[in-house]
């Protein structure tokens, strides 16, 4: 059976990195005595997927990773469960059954929601700023740096009473970090960013007829 499940991450967990967070679930699944499939081989691990790594120091409340089990309990069970073994700033918040055909939440993450917490813009900036023909930043690689518009990658993006939201591509087709899109806005606004700004990613998308859907919204709870 396919689980999954989603999370949020706040507080000083924002600190820790991908590699850790899986490292700290596949401890937490053995501990909730969840009944996890594993691989087969010299060396069995947990069948587990993440969705797209979040970035160290980013908050959020739409984090997801697939899980195979062998064997659960209901939704509502398996939630307190897990969560009885989650540190301080760490929260499962649905365990949901996928259907059988349903690909992992890596492969198919397709954009994702972000929230900015900056008061220093005003409606007028953003307005200017998205009415421009193209968005051109430079954007690095590990090889290699260039050129690229990133307006289409910008889904959605609005004012609202304590920041900036924004729906931006995500994935391993297209990938927008927040970060690049606020550095853009900042110098073309001439607004200094603070040293520290604080991003927290709100949810993730997959593609479904053309439509963003929540990942949250693939699969159902279990009675």
């Amino acid at each position: 059976m396919k689980i999954r499940l989603r999370f949020s991450k706040q507080g000083q967990m924002k600190f820790i990195g991908h590699l850790d967070m899986v490292r700290y679930f596949q401890k937490v699944m053995r501990r909730s005595e969840v009944d996890v499939a594993y691989s087969e081989g010299f060396s069995p691990h947990q069948k587990m997927s993440f969705a797209a790594p979040l970035s160290v120091g980013v908050l959020s409340r739409g984090e997801y990773f697939d899980l195979e089990v062998n064997s659960t309990e209901s939704s509502k069970v398996m939630l307190e469960r897990i969560n009885a073994q989650n540190a301080e700033g760490v929260e499962v918040l649905s365990y949901k059954l996928l259907p059988d055909d349903a690909k992992n939440a890596m492969s198919v993450v397709a954009g994702a929601d972000y929230k900015v917490y900056t008061d220093l813009f005003d409606q007028n900036m953003l307005d200017a700023f998205m009415n421009q023909d193209q968005i051109i930043v430079l954007k690095k690689t590990k090889k290699s740096e260039k050129e690229v518009d990133i307006k289409p990658l910008i889904y959605n993006i609005k004012l609202e009473d304590d920041g900036i939201f924004m729906q931006v591509a995500q994935g391993s087709a297209s990938n927008l970090k927040p970060d690049l899109v606020m550095d853009a806005f900042a110098k073309f606004a001439q607004v200094t960013l603070p040293e520290y700004v604080t991003y927290e990613r709100i949810d993730m998308y997959c593609l479904e007829d053309d439509n963003l859907v929540s990942l949250d919204d693939i699969g159902g709870n279990i009675e």
